[in-house]
């Protein structure tokens, strides 16, 4: 049997999406539609970070997804961050309009001129607000849920009174995506701040979250903005002071969108499909009728019943009453990565037992019905644990920290590729040049994914110059 993951990554994951019923193609170019089980795995991630959000007391709204053309020049390295990618609406009907809207890349503008009206003294703030949103930039090159023309994300907005509460908050933010990220998506992440050139375009400093996928590739999962008084200056968002003098705020913002659904599937999913963590999962227990079912009521009024308590437990379970095949049920399932199943036929009723099938292991187990539920509760924890440290195991096998010359970095990338092994994340020493960043790309197209804070070792001297390090830095190619 091939390996289609090894043998074409992209074609792996676009077969596995599509056979796993979380997406369509949509009629506009590089947008999808996302679909009951898709969609629900957002609704997941939502809940999880709008939990942590209410104990920081910052709260959601929503602005209108047109920005006036004026507001994106106010902050000059912000439109040109951002202008190749710009839609933009230009007319109504037959009616020129006076000044183009663009359908918003981000919201700095819009929510700057906001806050400018609603901040005027230091005891307004915090001023602290996130919205869930769409947002729109025009990809060349695009992948379901990954990167896509018109994607789903949230977008917090904060001021400050200094620059110790905005650095404060930004940091914050970075570790409740690294925590919501690590437990609730059981994927390992990088955690840094990002070289000057993949800084946040206004920002003076972005910060990020890096996961590897299974072929080796990045995904920046998460980032967090220190904006300084940047966006403050251009919008005139001052307030008065405890000192009662006029001032410009401290602001942030922050995000993280729908391509944490593509980076689950793609570090967790394996040649039968989706592997979901448990805590995410849309269904994630299955209860299959197995045998000559249709015959025998009462199996499927225990399986009925073993649902019922399994949702007080508060499980998302259903039940497969459909008559196609048990190996058909079990291949569509697993397709589907629901965490696990539950084979239950004339047999196991009459030995008051249950055939239990984690999606991640090969064995099956047969369990009394007597403690099927706390088992249930207790494996979907362990498998979101498994499934975690599985991860870890694989990024570490394909971290290399040891090379040290562009020369051995090509050498490393053709020795993977003739041996059909994943080059990974390498760890270099950079002199902070854009020179170099420019260098590595164009020949390896490797691109810097970010400083991190705690490096595994620290490297001295520059990978490309040869001159002594100003920083240790993870790199690879990237989604």
């Amino acid at each position: 049997m091939t390996n289609l993951q090894k043998e074409d990554f992209s074609k792996w994951y676009l077969q596995t999406i599509q056979k796993a019923d979380l997406m369509d193609y949509s009629p506009v170019r590089g947008c999808i539609i996302f679909k009951p089980d898709g969609w629900e795995l957002w609704e997941h991630i939502q809940e999880d970070f709008n939990k942590y959000l209410k104990t920081q007391d910052i709260r959601n709204v929503y602005f209108p997804m047109l920005i006036p053309k004026h507001f994106l020049e106010k902050e000059e390295e912000h439109v040109e961050g951002f202008a190749p990618e710009l839609p933009w609406l230009t007319k109504v009907g037959d009616e020129e309009l006076e000044e183009p809207y663009a359908l918003r890349p981000t919201s700095e503008t819009l929510i700057g001129d906001a806050f400018s009206n609603w901040i005027n003294s230091y005891r307004d703030l915090p001023y602290e607000i996130n919205q869930w949103a769409n947002v729109f930039r025009w990809e060349k090159k695009t992948m379901p849920f990954l990167r896509t023309s018109e994607f789903l994300w949230q977008e917090g907005h904060t001021a400050h009174e200094s620059e110790e509460n905005a650095r404060e908050r930004t940091m914050g933010i970075l570790e409740a995506y690294a925590t919501l990220i690590e437990d609730t998506l059981a994927i390992p992440v990088y955690r840094g701040q990002k070289t000057p050139s993949e800084r946040f375009a206004g920002a003076v400093d972005t910060y990020s979250v890096e996961a590897m996928m299974r072929d080796g590739k990045a995904v920046q999962a998460g980032t967090s903005h220190y904006l300084g008084q940047n966006f403050a200056e251009a919008f005139d968002i001052k307030f008065l002071n405890r000192n009662n003098e006029h001032e410009h705020v401290y602001t942030t913002s922050w995000g993280i969108s729908t391509r944490l659904i593509g980076s689950l599937i793609m570090v967790h999913g394996d040649e039968q499909g989706l592997v979901l963590p448990p805590k995410v999962a849309p269904t994630q227990v299955i209860l299959v009728p197995v045998g000559p079912w249709q015959k025998n009521p009462a199996i499927l009024d225990r399986l009925h019943e073993l649902k019922a308590s399994l949702v007080e437990k508060g499980l998302r379970v259903r039940i497969d009453e459909t008559d196609n095949t048990p190996g058909y049920k079990f291949n569509e399932w697993e397709l589907k990565g629901a965490p696990l199943r539950v084979e239950f036929g004339p047999r196991d009723l009459e030995n008051n037992q249950a055939v239990i099938k984690m999606r991640d292991l090969d064995d099956k187990e047969s369990v009394s019905l007597d403690s099927i539920e706390d088992y249930i509760v207790e494996q979907l924890d362990v498998m979101q644990k498994r499934l975690f440290v599985s991860a870890q195991k694989r990024y570490e096998a394909n971290e290399h920290t040891d090379i040290d010359t562009l020369d051995e970095l090509k050498a490393h990338i053709e020795k993977s590729k003739e041996a059909g092994e994943i080059p990974g994340f390498v760890l270099i020493g950079w002199d902070g040049s854009d020179e170099t960043e420019a260098k590595i790309k164009e020949e390896t197209g490797f691109t810097t994914r970010n400083i991190p804070f705690n490096p595994p070792v620290e490297k001295t001297v520059d990978i490309v110059s040869g001159k002594p390090a100003k920083h240790t830095v993870w790199i690879a190619r990237a989604y």
